[in-house]
C-alpha cells in the first residue's frame, strides 16, 4: 500500500472527496490503495486545516544558513535531472550527499523515475488546450456514449534505461520532470483495440507484410479494421445505447479521403483527438492492463 508520505495531493483529495460522500474514510483509502489509519489520518487534517497539505516536519536545528538552503533547492529545481552528488557540487555549502538528501526531503522533493511521454511542440500543446476548452461541456452520459480506439505496437530491443528527476510528489506531469519519447522504427506487432464506458471492444492483432511500405495504410486500415471489427462493433453499442461517436487518433491512414469517405458512407460520427495526445484517450492506460 502508499506510504502517506508520498501521497500526491490528487489523490489526498479524492480520499477526502470519497469519505465526505459516504462517510467512510477506511473504505476511501482502499479504493485509492491507501492504509485506512493513513486515509483516516488524511480526513481528519482535512476537518482541522481545511487542507490535505503536511506540515513541515520538525528536528534538530542545521548548520545550514536559509541561504545554503535555498541554494540547494534552486539547483535542484533548475536541473531537475541532477543527481544528488552533482547538486552537492553545485553548491557553495561544504556538505555531504545525505544533507542534501535531507534539505531536499524537508522541502518535499524526491528523486523519481521521470514519467516518460509523446514529445509535443508548442502547436501541439495549443492545440490539446484547445481541445478541452471545446469538450468541456461534455458530461458524463456524453463522454459514456464515445467508442475510444487505438493502436498498439510492441517493440523488441528497447533498452533505453530509466532518468530520475528532483520533484515534488505533485509535480510528475511538470514539463521539466519529464522524459519525451519518439516513435520507434523497430514495429514488431501492432493490435487495434477500443473501449467505452462498460465495455472492452474486440482486440485485433493486425497482419502486416513488413519492410518498406508495409505498415499501416488506408487499405489495411479499413479491410482489417473498420469494416470487419469497428462496423459491427459500432452497429451493436448503438442499438444499445442510442447516438455514438468514434473517437481515432490523427494517423494518415485514419485521416485520409477514403476513410473519411468511409465513415461518411457509413454514418459513423468522429469525434475529434489532436496530434501527439495519449493523455486525451482514456484507452491509453487500459493498454497496459493484461484483460486489455
Amino acid at each position: 500500500m502508499s506510504s502517506y508520505s508520498h501521497l500526491d495531493t490528487p489523490t489526498k483529495n479524492r480520499i477526502v472527496g470519497y469519505a465526505q460522500a459516504t462517510g467512510n474514510a477506511a473504505e476511501a483509502g482502499w479504493k485509492e490503495n491507501v492504509p485506512p489509519r493513513t486515509a483516516q489520518r488524511i480526513c481528519t487534517r482535512f476537518k482541522e486545516t481545511g487542507s490535505t497539505a503536511r506540515k513541515k516536519g520538525s528536528g534538530p536545528p542545521t548548520k545550514l544558513t536559509e541561504y545554503d538552503r535555498r541554494e540547494i533547492v534552486r539547483t535542484a529545481r533548475k536541473k531537475r535531472q541532477l543527481a544528488l552528488g552533482q547538486i552537492r557540487n553545485e553548491v557553495t555549502a561544504d556538505i555531504s550527499i545525505s544533507t542534501v538528501r535531507c534539505v531536499l526531503k524537508d522541502e518535499r522533493y524526491h528523486r523519481r523515475v521521470a514519467r516518460k511521454v509523446p514529445y509535443l511542440t508548442k502547436k501541439h500543446k495549443q492545440a490539446c488546450l484547445a481541445w478541452a476548452k471545446r469538450n468541456k461541456a461534455i458530461d458524463h452520459e456524453g463522454w459514456g456514449r464515445m467508442i475510444f480506439s487505438d493502436e498498439c505496437y510492441v517493440y523488441l530491443g528497447n533498452k533505453q534505461g530509466r532518468i530520475y528527476v528532483t520533484r515534488h510528489a505533485d509535480e510528475e506531469l511538470v514539463e521539466e520532470c519529464l522524459v519525451p519519447t519518439f516513435k520507434q522504427s523497430s514495429v514488431r506487432v501492432m493490435v487495434w483495440g477500443c473501449i467505452m464506458e462498460g465495455k472492452k471492444g474486440p482486440l485485433v492483432v493486425l497482419a502486416y507484410p513488413g519492410g518498406k511500405g508495409g505498415g499501416m495504410n488506408t487499405s489495411r486500415y479499413q479491410n482489417q479494421v473498420l469494416n470487419p471489427v469497428l462496423k459491427p462493433f459500432y452497429t451493436q453499442m448503438k442499438a444499445q445505447k442510442g447516438n455514438i461517436q468514434f473517437q481515432q487518433d490523427n494517423a494518415a491512414s485514419h485521416r485520409s479521403k477514403s476513410t473519411m469517405k468511409w465513415f461518411a458512407d457509413n454514418q459513423i460520427p468522429l469525434f475529434g483527438h489532436t496530434a501527439s495526445s495519449p493523455n486525451l484517450n482514456p484507452i491509453e492506460p487500459v493498454k497496459g492492463c493484461k484483460p486489455f
